[in-house]
């Protein structure tokens, strides 16, 4: 089923039509014919009841007898086919706050999560005959697209290397909106944004998540400081030799690492020691 649109013609014309037939029926009766006035009236009665009114960002489905007989989309008053009846559809930009859904994500563990989906109706026949409620079909939908997206990534992930739904929620909403736009183009709706409203780990888990979070965080961190430690111990080194300040062989390079090292990399600050004696 695609939207196609109905005859009409302009209501204001139609009304001066009325009253020219409702004139001509007077015109009648006055006349003495009566059978001919009836017939007058019996037209003009047929005629009005294609009369509509569509109210602005609306759309009204004609069926001529349970035919789907085209659209009414420009706000105004027309005239359509007579002896139609009519759904009213809202083209109006929507917004729809999904529930906070628990579910499992790509490792096993519980998460809380939530979205806001902005969508419009495109196409009113879709939306009126080939669902029960659209409304309600994008609510299930938008859901289930949810559930799905949640699935298949991790909460959180320290490496950098993966995509997770915490650190990268711009690539999650809009694998979000593509897979919804897909369920609801049967339905003749558009998708126009997705954004993710609430997202944590679920209440059972969440003290010992926020453990194993900060421990990875730690992890994380150290190991970029060793990379940075390693790194400086390497430049002091080369610009020692490089400048000539120094003669240092091995066994003084081994300390001299190592002194760096531990003074870099410890969370605290380094306690200078004086040598009295020679370097040996």
């Amino acid at each position: 089923m695609n939207e196609q649109r109905a005859w009409q013609v302009n209501g204001l014309y139609a009304l001066l039509l009325f009253i020219g037939l409702l004139a001509l029926t007077l015109l009648l009766l006055v006349t003495g014919s009566i059978f001919s006035a009836v017939l007058v009236f019996l037209l003009t009665a047929i005629l009005a009841s294609g009369i509509k009114i569509v109210a602005p960002n609306e759309a009204k489905t004609l069926m001529f007898f349970g035919q789907y007989v085209g659209t009414l989309r420009e706000s105004g008053i027309w005239l359509s086919v007579p002896f139609t009846v009519y759904r009213t559809v809202s083209l109006k930009v929507r917004n729809f706050n999904s529930a906070k859904l628990k579910v499992n994500d790509v490792e096993g563990n519980p998460i809380e999560i939530a979205a806001v989906i902005v969508f419009r109706v495109t196409d009113s026949a879709k939306a009126v005959f080939d669902v029960d409620n659209y409304e309600s079909f994008v609510e299930i939908q938008a859901e289930t697209a949810l559930r799905h997206i949640a699935t298949k990534y991790p909460y959180d992930d320290f490496s950098g290397k993966a995509y997770s739904l915490r650190g990268n929620t711009e690539v999650v909403a809009s694998e979000i909106a593509q897979e919804l736009q897909s369920r609801l183009s049967v339905a003749g709706v558009e998708v126009l944004e997705a954004r993710l409203t609430h997202l944590a780990y679920a209440t059972e888990i969440a003290s010992a998540m926020l453990q194993r979070q900060q421990a990875s965080a730690i992890l994380a961190a150290r190991q970029m400081i060793v990379e940075g430690a390693v790194g400086m111990a390497q430049m002091a080194l080369e610009k020692i030799q490089r400048d000539g300040l120094v003669e240092l062989d091995d066994e003084r390079k081994v300390a001299m690492i190592n002194n760096l090292l531990v003074s870099i990399v410890s969370d605290r600050s380094a306690q200078p020691v004086i040598n009295t004696g020679s370097l040996y």
